[in-house]
Formats: structure tokens, sequence, C-alpha cells
């Protein structure tokens, strides 16, 4: 399992460690991933998500799943939520329609 938010895309990025006397050595700066079951309206079921801490923070200020993946762009999203992201939308418009 890659150390990546599914959301957001957010991943490993790596650096220094930087000692009192200037030396540097190589470290990795992870990101603050959680598993969490996040509630999509439209679609009346639950979504597990590996996603960082920024992201459900995000994710709570634009008014849950379905608002975040309207306004995101596909190319920040993993594989299955661009499907999501699509199901989510038909559903919307199946709504408005009727």
């Amino acid at each position: 399992m890659a150390r990546r938010c599914e959301l957001t895309g957010k991943a490993v990025l790596s650096g220094h460690l930087v000692s009192h006397s200037n030396r540097k050595t190589k470290r990795k700066f992870l990101p603050n991933l959680v598993n969490v079951t996040l509630q999509s309206e439209a679609l009346s079921r639950g979504v597990k998500l590996r996603i960082s801490a920024a992201a459900l923070r995000s994710v709570e200020h634009r008014g849950g799943l379905d608002a975040f993946l309207a306004k995101a762009p596909e190319t920040d999203l993993a594989q299955n939520l661009r499907v999501l992201k699509r199901e989510i939308a038909k559903k919307q418009t199946e709504a408005a329609a009727s």
C-alpha cells in the first residue's frame, strides 16, 4: 500500500536531518494518513478511504465528500475516486432531472 493520500495526492517527501554541527543526513517526511469511512449523501453509503488529516479537514470544510469531489480535479484523485466522482455526478443529475 502506497503512502499517498487518495484525495489530495499528498505523498512521502525526502529531505535532510540537519544536526547542530550542520551535518546533513537523509530522512523522509511521511504524510499523516488515517483510515476513515466517509458518507456519500448522493449514493447513500459509506466509502472507506486512506487520506491525510489535512484532507479530512478540507472535506469537512467543503461540506462533505460529495461537495469535495465535485470541486476536486480528477488528476489529483486516485483511480477508485475518479469512478466514485462520476457515480455521484450521475446520481445528482438524475435527482435534479426528476
